[in-house]
């Protein structure tokens, strides 16, 4: 990553003085615009989208609107903003090096004279209309380096702050003068998957995400590599069963039979049937989308069971691998970590990529998860191999992987991939350890800034991060830093986090940063005490009456140094409220089922309704601070805490030498 400052201005670039200097860039004088935006012509319509968000900004901050321009005029102007590269550019900035050389770089610079906003753009003109997740995206693009830049500008030369999603958390500085010295800024994020950081928010996916306006203008959403979360082989024992029972994993009672269930069914990952089948399907694939280019190759779920126990595949496991219990029907068996096979299955696979499309950059997309969390021993991924380290540190840095018999980190293993492996993303499950999906205030801000900085230090291109729920109210600044650290890992989070406060909450700052400081402090004790987490009736132990008074009277005091300031801080400090009172009533129902089930009780359950409706009340006249899709009083991850929504996993009987194997915890 470079990232070069030639001169460093005032605040977010803007010189506030009425009178602007000779060798300033001015776009804004008195409130009059002094440049217009020239866009180059036939932009796609995302990164058209971001130039008429500058326009739409600078109105915002100085209170007129500068005119958009696409394509070159003729003549051109003595002055102006130029967004994105187009010829005209390089003869106004002879210095400069338009070349882009690294993925998704960005260029922003002024000579006094011009202003130019640019990045790496790259599309298909036939593919700018394509269907996405959940709807249709109508500019895709492979890079969007100038939107981005757009969005880089908009924060660090113009001082907006997206806070949080909707108007509440927008920050637009008013300032009738908008004047810049000369200066270049370059910067190439090295962590190129950032949209699945906040998946529910990335590039068409709707699910409960919310975020989508908010996640672009962080430079998330518009990122260059897609990253799917899931596994690769989910429908094959639907599809080959009957035409291809061969393909399928040997298990020890000699039947090839998909255990442990069809969408979790493993493969005889040694036989050339699966790896051409494999090339089939992207081919299929290619055929539905030719810009795509990172291909799944990943053992479905289930991480201890069914694999296969032929000779060949079990050829591929090295004897000095970490001992791992693996599970059959009705068996189990220590056995050495998968690591070295799935890397050697991989890499057939990646073979056949290369063999098949010798001049394309595609890769295979394989995960290190369960079994294979642990480094090979002796494969070594291929370098059109992408592994993805499932291992679940985020917000937990010394949890021990549950499924090793060394006592390994899941930490310690995703350092020893970043030793071996070309490409290297992080994809942790999240869980909740003190209510992260439950839209408590599960804080690790300080954690989870070690870690990302961690991650980049040792190589990471992407993160997919199951999941981010959006609960704004009670844990919004984590957010925040994350996104702000994705786009950059080396920036100043305490900076950040310094910024964040002052411009959301202005006098009440302090107060906020300490309410948030003891709840994350709170909970850093609590879950180093449950290593991978509490069940939901266990929370109100940490969010006790003690806390939460304490947590009130914090804002007490934030309400009160509001007083007097522009109401916008008043209104934010009562945002975070919300959360608190959330918070307070998710605890007092978790105190009141804990007793309820054992002895249920019509008035009990009646104070239970009533604190429900109240709870969907607080989230509908508080948009965004408690996202109400994921904590529905029927939805699995509230279950139990109302009298019609029992949780049947309650009465189960967990066997403690036989961890959950599933995507999820």
């Amino acid at each position: 990553m470079k990232t070069f400052h030639l001169l460093l201005v005032a605040t977010c670039g803007v010189a506030f003085s009425g009178i602007s200097r000779a060798d300033e860039f001015v776009i804004a004088e008195q409130g009059e615009i002094r440049v217009p935006l020239i866009l180059f012509e036939n932009a796609p319509p995302l990164t058209r989208g971001a130039a008429e968000e500058l326009a739409a900004g600078i109105e915002r901050i100085c209170g007129t609107k500068p005119e958009l321009v696409e394509g070159t005029p003729d003549p051109v102007p003595e002055r102006a903003i130029w967004l994105g590269f187009q010829p005209a550019v390089a003869t106004l900035f002879p210095d400069l090096d338009f070349e882009f050389s690294h993925p998704e770089e960005i260029l922003i610079a002024n000579n006094g004279k011009h202003l130019v906003i640019a990045g790496r753009d790259r599309w298909d003109p036939e593919r700018l209309v394509v269907e996405g997740i959940d709807e249709t995206i109508h500019g895709k693009q492979l890079e969007y380096g100038t939107a981005n830049a757009i969005y880089t500008f908009l924060q660090d030369q113009l001082g907006v702050r997206w806070l949080w999603p909707g108007e509440l958390g927008s920050d637009f500085p008013a300032r009738k003068t908008i004047a810049l010295a000369p200066f270049v800024h370059r910067h190439h994020p090295t962590i190129r998957g950032r949209g699945s950081a906040f998946n529910f928010s990335a590039l068409s996916n709707k699910g409960y995400g919310r975020a989508h306006d908010w996640s672009r203008r962080q430079r998330l959403q518009l990122d260059s590599l897609p990253l799917g979360g899931g596994h690769g082989f989910g429908d094959w024992w639907e599809k080959y069963h009957e035409t291809h029972p061969e393909i399928f994993a040997l298990q020890p009672d000699g039947t090839r039979s998909g255990h442990p269930s069809p969408r979790n069914a493993k493969l005889c990952q040694s036989n050339p049937k699966v790896w051409d089948l494999w090339l089939e399907g992207v081919e299929e694939a290619l055929a539905k989308d030719p810009n795509v280019f990172v291909f799944n190759g990943s053992p479905n779920d289930g991480w201890s069971s069914g694999h296969c126990v032929c000779e060949n595949c079990r050829a591929w496991d090295h004897p000095d691998g970490e001992p791992r219990l693996m599970h059959w029907h009705h068996y189990r068996e220590e056995r050495p970590a998968l690591s070295d096979r799935h890397v050697t299955f991989a890499n057939h696979l990646a073979a056949k990529l290369k063999e098949r499309f010798p001049d394309r950059d595609y890769y295979v997309l394989m995960l290190s998860y369960g079994h294979s969390r642990p480094a090979p021993i002796e494969a070594r991924p291929a370098e059109n191999v992408i592994m993805a380290s499932v291992a679940n540190f985020f917000g937990r840095t010394d949890l021990v992987d549950r499924g090793s018999t060394w006592g390994t980190t899941h930490r310690n293993q995703f350092a020893a991939w970043g030793k071996l492996a070309h490409h290297l993303t992080w994809r942790p499950n999240t869980g909740s350890p003190a209510g992260w999906q439950h839209g408590l205030p599960d804080l690790s801000v300080q954690q989870t800034i070690a870690d990302l900085k961690f991650v980049a230090e040792n190589h990471c291109l992407g993160i997919f991060i199951d999941s981010v729920w959006e609960h704004w109210a009670t844990q919004g600044p984590q957010y925040y830093v994350m996104s702000q650290l994705l786009w950059d890992p080396a920036a100043d989070a305490e900076a950040i986090l310094d910024d964040y406060y002052r411009r959301a909450f202005g006098p009440a700052a302090g107060e906020i940063r300490e309410y948030f400081e003891a709840l994350e402090s709170a909970r850093m004790k609590f879950t180093e005490e449950r290593g991978y987490g509490a069940g939901l009736l266990e929370f109100p132990e940490l969010y006790t009456q003690e806390l939460l008074d304490q947590s009130g009277a914090r804002l007490n005091r934030a309400t009160k140094q509001a007083e007097g300031a522009p109401e916008i801080f008043a209104k934010r400090v009562a945002f975070i409220r919300a959360g608190l009172d959330w918070t307070r009533l998710t605890m007092e129902n978790a105190r009141l089922m804990q007793g309820y089930w054992k002895a249920p009780d019509d008035a009990v359950a009646q104070k239970v309704r009533d604190n429900w409706t109240a709870m969907e009340a607080l989230c509908d006249a508080n948009p965004f601070a408690i996202n109400w899709g994921p904590v529905r009083p029927n939805g699995p991850r509230m279950l139990g805490l109302h009298p019609d929504h029992p949780n049947p996993r309650w009465k189960l009987q967990p066997d403690p030498k036989r961890p959950d194997d599933l995507d999820q915890n």
